[in-house]
C-alpha cells in the first residue's frame, strides 16, 4: 500500500477528488491511503498564524517554517517528500513511476507568495513545479501528482495496457485514439483502423506517435534518438 500524505491549509479541495474514480478506486482496494493534515493545526497562537512577511521587505507573505516541520514530525513522514513549487524541477512521469514504486509520499502544498525556504532544506524535501506557471496554491498541483502516481498502482487501473500506451510512457507522444461512429460531420476515421489489419494499424500508429512527437515535442523525440 502506497500512503500519501498531504500538507495543505485546504484539506476540503481533496475530499470529493480522493474518493472519486480511479483514486477512490485504489483506496477501497486497499491499494494507496490518503492522509490529508491541516497546516492550521501546528500553529500555536490564537489566530493560528501560518504565514508573515517576508525578510528583506517585499509583497506578498511567505509561509513560516514551523508549521510545515512540525506536521512532518506528527505524521511522521519519511522521504520522498515534495513542495509544490513554481521555482520547482518539472514533474515528469518518471517521477511518478519513482513514487509509485514507494510506501509512502509526502506532498506540502504551499500558498500565499511562497514558502519559507527553509522548508525544502531542512525537510530535504523535492521542489516540483507543473510547468511554467503559476497557481493559487499548491493544492491542484498536489492533486494531479497523486492522480499520476496512484494510477501506476498494481490494480488501480482495470486493464494495465491501458496505462502502458499513454503518452510519456516509453517517453513519446501517443497516437490519435478513434471511437464510434466512424463517421460524423464530415470528419472520418481513418480507414486503416477500420481495416482489421492489425500490421497495417501498429505502423500507422507507429508513424503517428513519430509525427506528433516531433511536431508538438521535438525536444522528446531528440531524447529518443540519444537513447
Amino acid at each position: 500500500m502506497l500512503t500519501i500524505n498531504v500538507v495543505t491549509l485546504f484539506p476540503e479541495v481533496f475530499g470529493g477528488a480522493l474518493g472519486a474514480s480511479i483514486l477512490g478506486r485504489a483506496a477501497q482496494l486497499g491499494l494507496a491511503r490518503y492522509r490529508v493534515v491541516q497546516l492550521r493545526d501546528y500553529a500555536h497562537d490564537r489566530h493560528r498564524t501560518v504565514d508573515d512577511s517576508p525578510y528583506g521587505g517585499g509583497a506578498g507573505m511567505v509561509l513560516k517554517p514551523e508549521p510545515f516541520f512540525e506536521a512532518v514530525d506528527d505524521l511522521p513522514a519519511g522521504p520522498p517528500i515534495v513542495l509544490l513549487s513554481a521555482r520547482g524541477r518539472a514533474f515528469t512521469h518518471h517521477d511518478a513511476v519513482r513514487f509509485s514504486l514507494g510506501k509512502e509520499l509526502t506532498l506540502l502544498c504551499g500558498h500565499y507568495k511562497d514558502v519559507d525556504q527553509r522548508v525544502a532544506d531542512g525537510l530535504g524535501a523535492e521542489e516540483l513545479s507543473l510547468g511554467d506557471f503559476v497557481l493559487s496554491g499548491g493544492e491542484p498541483a498536489a492533486l494531479c501528482v497523486i492522480d499520476a502516481v496512484v494510477r501506476l498502482l498494481p490494480g488501480a487501473l482495470g486493464d494495465h495496457e491501458s496505462a502502458a500506451t499513454d503518452s510519456h510512457y516509453d517517453g513519446v507522444l501517443s497516437p490519435p485514439s478513434y471511437t464510434r461512429p466512424p463517421s460524423y460531420r464530415g470528419l472520418d476515421v481513418p480507414a486503416v483502423l477500420l481495416s482489421g489489419d492489425h500490421d497495417k494499424i501498429a505502423e500507422w500508429r507507429a508513424a503517428e506517435v513519430e509525427r506528433i512527437t516531433r511536431e508538438r515535442r521535438p525536444d522528446l523525440w531528440a531524447k529518443r534518438l540519444e537513447e
